[in-house]
């Protein structure tokens, strides 16, 4: 049953709009309580709001200006229930403006109970877009609400499905809709655009090993690094990786959309159809990589959720910030903690690394590399962790090729015939994961769960034993080598595990890259 004015106190005018708040991608319901009583001329706004949300005054008071209406000279109190959530961002403007009207009769009251409403106001009255209108969009219709929105995001927020959607463009539509004086039909989902083809991995010559790391890292959702000069190839192999990529599912789609709806770059009107490949620069700080700042915002790593985020020259990140990403790579998600608040974003991504294998980048070739040559790769690559290194499935080393052998190298295969082997093996995999929660990919499996799904032969747990005690590996490095070789027999079509699979895996397991300069 919804409230009604007189149900919610004495006082001389209470109206209520329904609203929301944001705590990462969590939704959490407001309500925008007016109340107009008398006294001296007052409009304050109370309820834990940010600066944002207390210039919202001004905002609304010269958009009713603008619109031929002016605030009665009474005592405005606007309550953002509950009182102790932090209530950030301009779209309280539109829910605000619309309670004083409602608490001034001007809309009717049980009308505007039917909907969740957010907008920025501007000083014309138009409605201006505003961040997180698809995950408003999904609360709003789990209440049984309609949402009004601005109206360039209404056919973002039609994709939430389960209820109605009204964009307005200014206030004045808004206003006259709740009276019934304008009709208007419900907006309906944007038109989801064609996803142009990416780039093709048969562009990539030779690099014959790169490309197969690069396929088992498709298959089995594996952590990758690339290792080798400049020009060989790195970044134009991590850019055919989302290429081999199944397409978003439609869940999937929605929970990548979500997080960028908070961010505010949802394409106008649609979802994000592909998957997302994310390149910051190795200048970014650690909250711009796992999130944080003032509104505790999504950061590249969230982004980056169920794509790629590809860190090319790693070593020249900021060290903190590569320590950052040790726990989202290990859980999926980034809790982001303040003093004030604390969020949790999904982040289950896939790490694509690439470096020089030391600061001249010419370390094997002794016509090209400086005179501090090897003890330079050794300082390079020493600002890369152990702990954030055991968290790399995949170690591959990119050779130069000779520019004298690029015409006389044939086209690879294509990205599409590539993508087809990745999909069967992920197939296989959906299939085996069947009925355990969590589980999509070979890289989520552990404890139990790995033991149970990847039985290995004693024979061939005595080999891994061996080859982990040779390298040094961390029981996280053992269990990730299995985790490898499980995706190198789905490739292959095997369900048993063998000694080859596990020698493939082996070999793109190092003990560290600091071996390259010994010797």
């Amino acid at each position: 049953m919804k409230p009604s004015r007189q149900a919610l106190g004495a006082a001389d005018v209470v109206a209520v709009v329904h609203t929301v708040a944001f705590s990462g991608i969590e939704v959490c319901p407001v309500e925008v309580q007016v109340q107009i009583a008398s006294g001296l001329p007052a409009f304050s706004v109370v309820g834990l709001p940010d600066k944002a949300v207390a210039e919202s005054r001004e905002r609304v008071r010269a958009a009713l200006i603008a619109i031929g209406l002016g605030l009665p000279p009474k005592r405005i109190t606007v309550n953002l229930a509950p009182a102790d959530v932090l209530k950030e961002g301009s779209h309280f403007d539109l829910p605000i403006a619309l309670g004083i009207l409602s608490a001034m009769d001007l809309i009717p009251a049980e009308e505007v109970l039917n909907y969740t409403v957010m907008g920025e106001l501007s000083l014309d009255g138009r409605i201006s877009a505003v961040s997180g209108v698809l995950p408003a969009a999904i609360s709003a219709h789990a209440h049984d609400r309609g949402l009004i929105c601005p109206l360039s995001q209404g056919p973002e927020a039609a994709w939430a499905g389960g209820g109605d959607t009204f964009a307005f463009g200014d206030l004045m539509q808004a206003i006259g809709f709740l009276k019934g004086d304008l009709l208007v039909s419900p907006t309906q989902p944007g038109a989801l655009p064609e996803t142009p083809p990416g780039p093709d991995l048969a562009d990539v010559k030779g690099q014959e090993t790169a490309k197969r790391a690069l396929e088992i890292a498709a298959a089995g959702g594996h952590n990758l690094l690339m290792v080798g000069p400049p020009g060989a190839g790195k970044s134009m192999l991590a850019r055919r990786l989302p290429g081999l990529l199944p397409p978003l599912s439609p869940q999937e789609a929605l929970d990548v959309s979500m997080v960028h709806s908070i961010a505010g770059d949802l394409p106008d009107g649609g979802l994000l159809r592909h998957r997302p490949f994310r390149t910051p620069h190795h200048s970014c700080s650690t909250a711009a990589m796992v999130g944080g700042g003032l509104r505790a915002r999504p950061g590249e790593v969230s982004l980056a959720h169920l794509g790629v985020l590809f860190l090319d020259e790693v070593p020249e990140f900021p060290r903190a910030v590569l320590e950052s990403l040790r726990q989202p790579l290990e859980s999926g998600t980034v809790s982001v903690a303040r003093a004030n608040r604390h969020v949790t974003y999904p982040a289950r991504v896939q790490l694509v690394a690439a470096m020089n294998p030391c600061r001249c980048g010419h370390l094997d070739d002794p016509a090209l590399a400086c005179r501090r040559a090897p003890h330079c790769a050794e300082d390079y690559q020493n600002s890369l962790s152990g702990p954030f290194l055991d968290r790399i499935d995949l170690h591959v080393e990119v050779a130069r090729v000779d520019p004298w052998d690029l015409d006389g190298l044939q086209p690879g295969e294509s990205s599409a015939v590539v993508a087809a082997r990745v999909a069967v093996a992920q197939a296989r995999q959906a299939a085996r994961f069947a009925g355990r929660e969590g589980l999509c990919r070979n890289a989520d499996l552990e404890g139990r769960a790995l033991d149970d799904l990847v039985p290995l032969e004693a024979t061939d747990r005595v080999f891994l034993a061996e080859a982990a005690s040779v390298f040094k590996l961390s029981a996280r490095g053992y269990h990730r080598v299995i985790k490898v070789a499980r995706t190198i027999a789905d490739l292959e079509g095997t369900d048993r595990v063998a000694r080859p699979h596990i020698a493939e895996a082996l070999s793109f397991r190092r003990r560290s890259l600091r071996s390259n300069t010994k010797g």
